[in-house]
């Protein structure tokens, strides 16, 4: 994948690992457009890094992503990289009475809405130059911890659809990539966690971006990073062990 000259949409730019992203194709000299539900962290991020295109958008809400696909055709119709990076973690149990109106808000952010993004934007980027989609799942997609078991299924969702998008889309001059992180140092599911930490602890972001990055380069299209590759290759073993 060509990491330089390209026009890269970012959903949940605001933090994370989207702004990680954000910020290294920056200094590759990409154009970036991140979007975010909160403007707050929109304004602070173009006012330190006036380069980068903000848009707020809740991709949870259907008419915001036909919005966004429309602002986008219109103001920045260049894009040939949409990076579906949006998720959330709500950390439902589902062995209890569980909310299903956070379930419902989980799997409209980590799984529909992506899938929705997709099926946009799929024919303005079949004429675009070095066109690539790239969704995010997770280490998680290939063996669930059962206490997130809703989180864990729509990542799984999500890889799924991926496979049958790169196959669909193998002659359509659009690459599709699925990034699998392992355990990332971001606030990810900080609201139940129990305590007011932002962070869940893992590898850092930049750690995360640098092995991503060289992954991309290399058309690695199915690319589970760090501990997330043990995750993909030993699922069978390894689900007993992680829910002792």
């Amino acid at each position: 994948m060509e990491l330089k000259g390209n026009t890269v949409l970012i959903t949940g730019g605001t933090s994370g690992i989207g702004l990680g992203f954000a910020e290294a194709l920056i200094k590759l000299g990409n154009i970036v457009i991140i979007c975010g539900r909160r403007e707050d962290r929109l304004k602070k991020i173009n006012e330190r890094i006036p380069s980068i295109i903000t848009y707020r958008c809740d991709v949870s809400n259907e008419n915001d992503r036909r919005e966004l696909y429309d602002w986008v055709k219109r103001e920045h119709p260049d894009v040939n990289i949409l990076i579906n990076n949006a998720g959330i973690q709500t950390g439902q149990k589902i062995d209890k009475s569980f909310d299903l109106l956070k379930v419902r808000q989980e799997v409209e952010t980590n799984f529909t809405a992506p899938v929705h993004l997709c099926s946009l934007f799929v024919e303005h980027l079949k004429t675009r130059k070095n066109a690539a989609i790239i969704n995010i799942s997770s280490g998680l997609a290939y063996v669930p911890l059962a206490f997130m078991s809703i989180y864990c299924a729509t990542k799984a969702g999500l890889h799924s659809f991926t496979l049958s998008l790169r196959y669909l889309l193998k002659d359509k001059n659009i690459k599709v990539f699925e990034v699998a992180p392992p355990a990332v140092d971001t606030e990810l599911g900080h609201d139940h966690r129990g305590n007011a930490a932002p962070s869940h602890g893992g590898i850092s972001v930049a750690e995360f971006i640098a092995e991503t990055m060289q992954a991309l380069k290399n058309d690695e299209f199915e690319a589970a990073i760090g501990t997330a590759k043990n995750l993909k290759e030993k699922k069978e073993l390894l689900f007993n062990m992680m829910n002792k």
